[in-house]
C-alpha cells in the first residue's frame, strides 16, 4: 500500500499534441493514472518527429508513463473502438483547436453522452468563444496576449528567452481542474465538462502583477519584480553568474553587505531602508556588478551562505543536475525502453508517504501499446 500512487484506479484517455494536453495528462500518470495516448497512425502526435524520427527528446518530455494507441476516429471501425475504450474511462484530454475534436467524433456532447462520468478537459489558445476563437495559438502567443512576455523581454533588445512556460503552465491548470472534479465525482458520480485557455492561465498566473496594477497603476516591466524582491544576477571574476534574492527582512542586508567586506554600502544614503533599496534599484546592481568582478563564483557562494544570504549559482542545465542538493534528491532519473534504448528525465516533484519516484515507464513509441490494449477491451467485452 505505501508505493501504491494515489491516481491508481483512475483511466485517461489523451488525444493531445504537443505540450498542454500531453503535460495534463503525464502529470495524472506520474500520479499513477492509466493514460492512453490515443494516436493517429500517420505519426501521432506531432512532438514526435520535431527532431526526425517518431521519438524526439521533445516528445518524451511530456509523455513518460503512457501507453499508446493508433485510431483514426474518422474510420467507423476505429471510432467503435474508440467509444468501447471511452467507457472505461474517467477522464478525456484533448488539446485541438475548438471545432475539431467535434470533426473527429470527440467533441465533450457526444463523448459525456456515451459516459456520463466522464470528466472531459478541453483545452485551447483562447476559449470556446470570442473574437479570436479561431486563431492559432501557442506559447508566445499566449505569454504576449497576458502580458507576461512584457514582464520578460529586455526593451533595449526585445527576443523570446526561456522555455514554454505558457504550454506548461496551462497543463497545471488543467491537470488541477481534472484534479478537482475527480473528487466531486466521488461525492455525486457524476462527470464534468473542464475547459482551460493558454490566455486564462497565463493570465491567472500573473496574478501578483495585475494586483499591483490595479493599486498602483504602474505596469511594472521587465524590472519591476526584481527590484520589488530585491534580486540580482551578478557576473564574477571567473564570469560565472550568482542570484540573489534578499526580498524584504533586513538581515539579508546587513548579511550581504558583511559578505562584500565594503560597509560602505551600508553608509550609502540610497540604500539606507529597504525602500530606499527598491527605489535605486538600477544603482545598487552597478555597485555590486563592480564589486563581484573581483572574486569567483565559489568564492562569493562560499561568503555569502556563511552570512545566511539567499544565493544560489546560476547554473547550465549539466551542471544543475551535479549539484549536491540534486543529487541527494535524485532529480535526474532514467530507463530503457526494449527499442528506444535508455531515456533520461526530471522525475516528478511531489513525494508521497516518503516514496520518491524515481521509477517511470518511458515514453511509448507510436502505436506501441495498441494491440495490449484491444486485448484488455475484448477480455471486458467477454466478461
Amino acid at each position: 500500500m505505501a508505493n501504491e500512487k494515489p491516481l491508481r484506479s483512475i483511466r485517461v484517455l489523451e488525444c493531445g499534441g504537443f505540450i498542454t494536453g500531453p503535460y495534463a495528462s503525464m502529470l495524472l500518470a506520474d500520479m499513477g493514472a492509466d493514460v492512453i495516448k490515443v494516436e493517429r497512425p500517420d505519426g501521432g502526435d506531432p512532438f514526435r518527429s520535431f527532431r526526425g524520427g517518431l521519438y524526439s527528446p521533445h516528445f518524451q518530455a511530456y509523455n513518460r508513463n503512457k501507453r499508446s494507441i493508433t485510431l483514426d476516429t474518422r474510420q467507423t471501425d476505429d471510432l467503435a473502438v474508440f467509444d468501447e475504450l471511452l467507457s472505461t474511462a474517467d477522464v478525456f484530454i484533448q488539446n485541438s483547436r475548438p471545432g475539431i475534436a467535434k470533426k473527429l467524433g470527440l467533441d465533450a456532447e457526444r463523448l459525456m453522452k456515451i459516459n456520463p462520468k466522464l470528466i472531459y478537459c478541453s483545452i485551447s489558445g483562447f476559449g470556446s468563444g470570442g473574437p479570436y476563437v479561431d486563431r492559432p495559438t501557442y506559447d508566445t502567443v499566449a505569454q504576449a496576449m497576458s502580458g507576461f512576455l512584457n514582464m520578460l523581454v529586455d526593451p533595449a533588445a526585445p527576443k523570446v528567452m526561456g522555455p514554454a512556460i505558457a504550454d506548461a503552465v496551462t497543463g497545471l491548470y488543467a491537470s488541477n481542474g481534472i484534479m478537482a472534479a475527480l473528487i466531486e465525482r466521488g461525492i455525486t458520480g457524476k462527470g464534468r465538462l473542464i475547459e482551460v485557455s493558454m490566455l486564462e492561465a497565463m493570465t491567472h498566473f500573473s496574478i501578483e502583477p495585475y494586483s499591483n496594477y490595479f493599486n498602483s497603476g504602474v505596469t511594472p516591466g521587465p524590472y519591476g519584480r526584481a527590484a520589488v524582491s530585491q534580486s540580482y544576477v551578478l557576473a564574477c571574476a571567473d564570469d560565472k553568474l550568482v542570484a540573489l534574492h534578499l526580498s524584504s527582512p533586513e538581515k539579508f542586508w546587513t548579511g550581504l553587505v558583511a559578505a562584500t567586506e565594503h560597509p560602505q554600502l551600508a553608509a550609502d544614503p540610497r540604500f539606507a531602508t529597504r525602500m530606499d533599496r527598491v527605489d535605486h534599484h538600477e544603482a545598487l546592481r552597478l555597485e555590486l556588478a563592480l564589486l563581484f568582478r573581483a572574486k569567483t563564483r565559489q568564492q562569493w557562494l562560499d561568503a555569502l551562505v556563511a552570512n545566511d544570504v539567499p544565493c544560489a549559482p546560476v547554473y547550465d542545465l549539466d551542471e544543475a543536475l551535479e549539484d549536491p542538493q540534486a543529487k541527494f534528491m535524485n532529480l535526474e532519473i532514467r530507463a530503457v525502453h526494449p527499442t528506444e534504448g535508455e531515456v533520461r528525465t526530471i522525475r516528478p516533484a511531489i513525494t508521497i508517504d516518503g516514496n520518491v519516484p524515481v521509477e517511470f515507464l518511458p515514453p511509448p513509441t507510436l502505436g506501441e501499446h495498441s494491440e495490449e490494449i484491444r486485448q484488455e477491451l475484448r477480455r471486458i467485452s467477454a466478461a
